[in-house]
């Protein structure tokens, strides 16, 4: 799991390698996780009018109205929080997370989980942004998984995204898919692989004996090699024998149902 405190660019890395990334939905997501932060309930009540009334216009980006009301409740919590400011010296304020907020509204979404990573935590700060991808649900756990391994937004934005149409996929092969990519492994050939195992209709034991093919296990693909040879199909027991996945499929539609 990350624990590292993480600098604004790598934050904003989500959004520049996403073409539909939800304003509304990470604006939702951290204000949710910020709010609460708020010491002062006087500014934690601005606090909650001025994100309810930004949703608005993030949910409804075409009116002028909602435009308009959002861009006068943001100014408005600024300069409440920059007057707080002033009247102490240091951190006894207590309007850091009000400041975050801010960020918020005004679609600093980076800056604003930059700014409360330390005090709220990676994990729920990444579910918030990962929300606003979009993905399907294996995309969405591909995302994560990537991020807690360490991997870059960039990276798990763009492989979420690439992996995300396969959601339909049993969920052995979604499992082989994300072990893969962990990995660094997952070539166009296994891919190819993979849809060729999805499209056959294996049987539950099929599914089982295709993945230990795929995990290469030496006396699974030896025995299968030679029942293979058995039938007649030597090119693919030799093509098995070599690591070739795009034999997997064949391999284990001819295993006893």
């Amino acid at each position: 799991m990350i624990e590292t405190q993480h600098a604004v660019s790598w934050w904003d890395e989500f959004e520049q390698n996403c073409e539909r990334f939800d304003a509304a939905s990470v604006a939702e997501a951290l204000s949710d996780v910020i709010v609460p932060g708020i010491p002062s309930l006087l500014l934690r009540r601005e606090a909650e009018i001025a994100a309810d009334t930004v949703l608005r216009h993030l949910n409804r980006p075409g009116s002028t109205e909602l435009a308009e009301r959002a861009t006068m409740a943001t100014v408005r919590l600024a300069t409440t929080v920059a007057r707080l400011d002033e009247r102490v010296i240091g951190d006894e304020s207590g309007t850091a997370a009000a400041h975050a907020l801010v960020h918020v509204l005004q679609g600093r979404f980076a800056a604003a989980a930059a700014a409360v990573e330390p005090t709220i935590g990676t994990g729920r700060l990444l579910r918030a942004f990962v929300s606003a991808l979009r993905l399907e649900s294996l995309g969405t756990t591909l995302a994560l998984r990537l991020l807690n391994a360490g991997h870059s937004p960039a990276v798990a934005v763009r492989s979420s995204h690439a992996l995300g149409r396969y959601s339909w996929w049993p969920a052995w092969l979604q499992e082989i898919v994300s072990e893969r990519v962990l990995a660094g492994t997952l070539d166009n050939d296994t891919i190819a692989a993979l849809k060729e195992c999805a499209f056959a209709g294996l049987t539950p034991t099929q599914a089982r004996m295709a993945k230990r093919l795929f995990n290469a296990e030496p006396q699974l693909v030896e025995a299968t090699a030679s029942r293979l040879e058995n039938l007649g199909e030597h090119p693919a027991a030799i093509k098995l024998r070599r690591g070739d996945v795009a034999t997997v499929a064949f391999a284990a539609r001819l295993i006893p149902v």
